[in-house]
């Protein structure tokens, strides 16, 4: 049967389940809203009338036969990818399902240490060893880059036994490893490769912007669609090439993904998917030229720093994504995180994230040039009302590890809880972050360091908001005994 992008198989079944309509004698138990007046009233009454459970004319998520499998084969042919999964437990199930299906344990996994969080928890699930390729930092913006190809090179001439490579494609900042000659390399070697595109489902869609990971050959990639895809939160797609067996994906996926899966996720993916594949290149063309006009008015303003392709040196920073507004902030004497928290705080505009010295405006397929002038306008008057000296700034994003045991070895090991000032020298047994972006600056089994610590401090009384400890207040770790 030949594929039509026009298509939207779940979508069509769900309308068409609802002009049946059938009495429910099925969960969930709100019975198509009647049972819950206040959330019918809420979400409104078509939205929860279609909040079904599976059944035969809609398919099922954990073996899909009809609708589902239709939907994800147009996925698959609109990401040029062999096979695709619709996701409904984020782009972190779909990243822990790559992880899960390259690695068992104590086999190593080549990867970034600037990786989100949901990487790290997958080797805590399944007991693979990270091998950490430390990224150079831009010692002015203090973040991490990409990993440099010869890095790479290095990492597998000295573990030539791993089995799998992963990369950020990109960075939450924008930023590009040279992803093509990673993936040749590794392939060289045996060796699979695994692309977090959380923030890259654009660039399938796009001109003139980076490498897209299954374009590129690699195995598998974790795609965002809920991200710059337009989709629902907590709707994803899991991507793989011609060489990986897709139906043990599926069990790996099953293992940990809810085997009542939303439909409402499920048909905001595959609508999503349509208009991607219909009018993805004209709507990420027109964000590219709103992200192009963003930076050059905050530019204009002076102070800011919204930065660009300018910083591509062929390597660790290999490309850019355009369509991030990364903004760089310390001169102006703020740290990200407090222009992030003036921004929602005066002027009512929420932003995706501060951090020490960045704040991240993220635009999509739903931005329009009057919110990029609204948001150009408040970054001007916070310059003007609230400008001050930089010194004593701290500016160092990225901090590289002292890595001792095995995440999942520290995770579950004998542990103790001390104050946060009686832990340096100590191996770390949880996680230390802040969220977004929720790439941790402490992960298990890293040794803490006083330069660590003061990290932690400083961007806590900054306003960062700081996850994953027991410990709420973040005034105590968990230790290795």
């Amino acid at each position: 049967m030949s594929l039509s992008q026009e298509r939207a198989p779940v979508y069509e079944a769900l309308e068409e389940f609802r002009r049946m309509r059938v009495v429910p004698f099925d969960v969930p138990g709100h019975k198509r809203g009647r049972g819950n007046k206040e959330l019918r009233e809420f979400l409104g009454e078509k939205c929860v009338s279609l909040d079904v459970n599976s059944m035969k004319p809609l398919d099922n998520l954990c073996h899909p036969v009809s609708v589902i499998r239709e939907a994800e084969e147009l996925a698959a042919e609109a990401f040029g990818a062999s096979h695709a999964f619709l996701m409904v437990g984020g782009t972190t199930s779909a990243v822990q399902s790559m992880v899960l299906t390259a690695c068992k344990r104590g086999d190593k996994i080549i990867l970034p240490r600037n990786v989100h969080r949901s990487v790290i928890n997958a080797l805590v699930l399944c007991g693979a060893v990270p091998v950490y390729v430390n990224p150079d930092v831009d010692h002015q913006l203090g973040i991490a880059l990409g990993m440099k190809v010869s890095q790479v090179e290095q990492a597998i001439k000295e573990n030539p036994d791993a089995v799998a490579v992963l990369v950020n494609n990109p960075t939450y900042y924008g930023i590009c490893s040279d992803i093509k000659s990673i993936i040749a390399l590794a392939h060289a070697h045996g060796m699979m490769v695994l692309a977090d595109e959380a923030h890259g489902t654009h660039f399938y869609f796009g001109d003139n912007l980076p490498a897209a990971a299954m374009k590129a050959g690699a195995d598998m990639a974790a795609v965002s669609m809920h991200k710059s895809g337009g989709s629902l939160t907590q709707s994803s797609l899991l991507l793989t090439g011609p060489e990986v067996n897709p139906g043990y994906v599926s069990q790996i996926i099953n293992l940990t993904q809810t085997t009542s899966g939303s439909y409402l996720l499920l048909s905001s993916l595959d609508i999503s998917r349509r208009n991607l594949a219909l009018h993805g290149r004209e709507t990420f063309c027109q964000v590219v030229e709103l992200a192009e006009y963003a930076r050059a008015e905050i530019n204009a303003i002076g102070g800011y720093y919204a930065y660009s392709r300018e910083l591509v040196n062929g390597d660790s920073i290999y490309d850019f994504d355009v369509t991030k507004l990364s903004v760089y902030t310390l001169e102006i004497g703020l740290a990200g995180i407090e222009v992030y928290d003036l921004l929602r705080d005066e002027y009512d505009i929420q932003i995706e994230f501060g951090d020490i010295g960045n704040i991240l405006a993220y635009l999509s397929i739903g931005d329009r040039r009057q919110d990029i002038e609204r948001l150009a306008s408040a970054l001007a008057e916070i310059k003007r009302l609230y400008q001050k000296s930089r010194n004593g700034m701290m500016s160092q994003e990225y901090i590289s590890p002292q890595v001792v045991v095995t995440p999942q070895d520290a995770f579950y090991a004998r542990k103790e809880s001390l104050p946060l000032k009686e832990t340096a020298g100590r191996v770390c047994s949880e996680f230390v972050m802040c969220y977004p972006p929720g790439i941790p600056i402490l992960a298990p089994g890293e040794r803490i360091t006083d330069k660590i610590l003061d990290y932690i401090v400083y961007a806590r009384e900054k306003g960062c908001s700081m996850t994953g400890p027991e410990d709420e207040k973040i005034e105590a770790l968990n230790v290795l005994l």
